[in-house]
């Protein structure tokens, strides 16, 4: 059996791992004696099969995504996955929680999900909107993503360390990310900032409501009852949540505008809108990938837009809506 490495996966292997080509190079040695050694996931004819990182040195636990032919096995796309037979971790390291037990199959399902909706976008960027193209950062390699998991001491999704693999933030042009409402992946330095800054706020509020507490239980203690109705603590459904510890920012505003955006709940995998403005967050009841397939099925089928209208001004992409106009010179929805 035949089996190659695509040339795009040779160029990026060493941006994962430095063993990452060797891992490969060994895991071609096996297809070529098991060819049918992964699980079908996709599309006909296309499996995929984990590489034990611990195996390797340098090199992280793999999904890789492999085509098979008659007489001919390509193997295309190779993405960082947590290890379904790690070991307890170290104990600086975020733990999971007992109650999310690990499901390898489900996790490299979405990892590949992941990659494919973005590969979408960025292949459609390359061809239409080549600066907005430019404007995307590298991805991050699994060092960089795990000292980041340590920064913020929660512990980072598959989906969302997949994302990161691949593009490691969006610098954007002209002010505008290429998500839709011109939104922003977020640099990692922006992440580690806005979730901290996040967390003090929260911190602030919870110790906010303690002291009204303790301030209205000592004036009941002391029988005054006009102060005590005074310095009443506020109800439950007065108190703000700023932030939740397994809440994850991941979309900005824009670029350079952390004033709102999305987060990604660690918990249950859910998207969900912050602000700055102590607005109530709220659910997106969208989980990463279809956010992610909506935007390149929007990109790719302009008409299945209902917001947000992908259009071009320069080979920028600019989301806007032709409905309502205001848009800038130049600007020009997209058709197909």
């Amino acid at each position: 059996m035949n089996v190659e490495i695509s040339p795009r996966l040779r160029e990026a292997a060493t941006e994962l791992g430095a063993g990452v080509p060797y891992a490969l190079k060994v895991l071609a040695g096996r297809l070529a004696e098991e060819p049918e050694l992964g699980r079908p996931t996709g599309p006909p004819g296309v499996l995929t099969v984990m590489v034990d990182g611990d195996l390797f040195e340098d090199c992280p636990t793999l999904a890789v995504d492999y085509l098979r032919e008659p007489g001919r096995i390509e193997i295309r796309q190779a993405i960082p996955t947590p290890s379904a037979s790690a070991g307890p971790a170290a104990p600086a390291a975020p733990a999971r929680s007992r109650d999310q037990p690990v499901d390898p199959a489900a996790e490299a399902l979405t990892v590949r999900e992941i990659a494919d909706a973005w590969q979408r976008i960025t292949h459609w960027l390359r061809r239409h909107a080549p600066a907005s193209h430019a404007a995307l950062r590298p991805g991050a390699g699994p060092t960089t993503l795990t000292a980041l998991e340590h920064d913020l001491g929660t512990p980072i999704p598959p989906a969302l360390r997949a994302l990161w693999s691949l593009s490691a933030g969006d610098d954007g042009v002209g002010g505008r990310g290429c998500l839709p409402g011109n939104r922003a992946l977020m640099t990692l330095d922006a992440v580690a900032e806005s979730y901290r800054h996040r967390m003090d706020a929260q911190a602030h509020e919870d110790t906010q409501a303690h002291e009204d507490t303790q301030a209205h239980e000592d004036t009941q203690d002391h029988g005054d009852a006009l102060n005590a109705r005074r310095d009443a603590p506020r109800p439950e459904y007065d108190r703000f949540t700023a932030w939740k510890a397994t809440w994850i920012p991941v979309i900005a505003l824009g670029p350079a505008d952390g004033a709102s955006g999305l987060y990604l709940d660690a918990a249950t995998g859910f998207l969900g809108r912050w602000s700055r403005y102590n607005e109530p967050p709220d659910d997106e009841l969208d989980t990463l990938v279809t956010y992610l397939e909506e935007a390149a099925d929007m990109l790719e089928a302009p008409a299945l837009a209902t917001r947000d209208e992908p259009g071009l001004v320069d080979g920028v992409l600019v989301w806007g809506n032709s409905r309502y106009g205001g848009e800038e010179d130049g600007w020009r929805a997209l058709t197909g």
